[in-house]
């Protein structure tokens, strides 16, 4: 492939480590004829990887000069020129098993993976590299202070797991912060009965206010089934956003916003 400038505009970050490339793909473990998207194929450090793995591979690109060089550095590959903030991830559905990768720009990546989470049926596994903090958010527990809205929104979905850090000197450029990959895994459709727009809204309540008792946050919204929540799932007035997990931000957004 042609050797293309980052623009720093878009946030590129080229990856440029054979090592940490080879690490990525294989955490998808590509099983023969597997579907595969790469989101920001870059340079194709990842995508030539991909081909090889014996699946149709997609690549998302919406740098129009990355998408024209990874068409013809790799003919094999379908590119769509497109924006990833305004693509429609429930399009992935009608691919059963799809594969999802990508090295996610810093500023967009967690927009990305909010929208991404709720959106895909039918995906089987992702790896994504992310900004070493974001990575921290999206795996912290309950009661840890990097835990918040994100964490909240991407385990009610997936199951996020933090396989390694990356260095800054592995990209060309080199950006200022470490990176992480993280690889999800999506939950039983069983424990997702709850409606995403109500999850959502009550996510954006909790965590404006992150810092204030619960009981003070929901006190417009009360009422008797918000109450046999808190008693069921023995919940203290006095606790913060922070210390709610998934489930019960899930059985609260099911009792306001019926």
């Amino acid at each position: 492939m042609s050797f293309l400038p980052a623009k720093r505009s878009l946030g590129q970050n080229f990856l440029v480590d054979p090592n940490i490339c080879r690490k990525i793909v294989d955490a998808l473990e590509i099983l023969p004829g597997q579907t595969i998207l790469e989101i920001g194929p870059g340079r194709g450090a990842l995508t030539g990887l991909l081909i090889q793995t014996g699946g149709p591979v997609f690549a998302l690109e919406k740098d129009w000069e990355l998408c024209c060089s990874v068409r013809a550095g790799f003919p094999g590959t379908e590119v769509v020129c497109a924006d990833a903030l305004h693509f429609d991830w429930s399009r992935l559905s009608f691919r059963p098993g799809i594969k999802v990768v990508g090295n996610l720009p810093y500023n967009i990546a967690s927009r990305i993976l909010w929208d991404l989470a709720h959106q895909v049926r039918g995906l089987e596994r992702a790896v994504f590299m992310v900004q070493k903090e974001v990575g921290q958010r999206i795996v912290a527990s309950p009661g840890n202070r990097t835990y918040g809205a994100l964490s909240v929104w991407i385990r009610s979905f997936l199951k996020p797991q933090l396989l390694f850090n990356v260095p800054p000197q592995v990209f060309r450029p080199r950006p200022k912060v470490d990176s992480a990959v993280l690889s999800f895994f999506p939950l039983e459709e069983a424990k997702k009965n709850f409606s995403s727009t109500s999850l959502s809204r009550l996510i954006r309540i909790m965590f404006q206010s992150r810092r204030k008792q619960v009981g003070k946050i929901l006190k417009t919204y009360w009422n008797d089934r918000i109450n046999i929540v808190f008693d069921e799932m023995g919940i203290d007035l006095r606790a913060r956003p922070e210390d709610l997990s998934p489930e019960v931000f899930q059985r609260l957004s099911k009792v306001i916003f019926r």
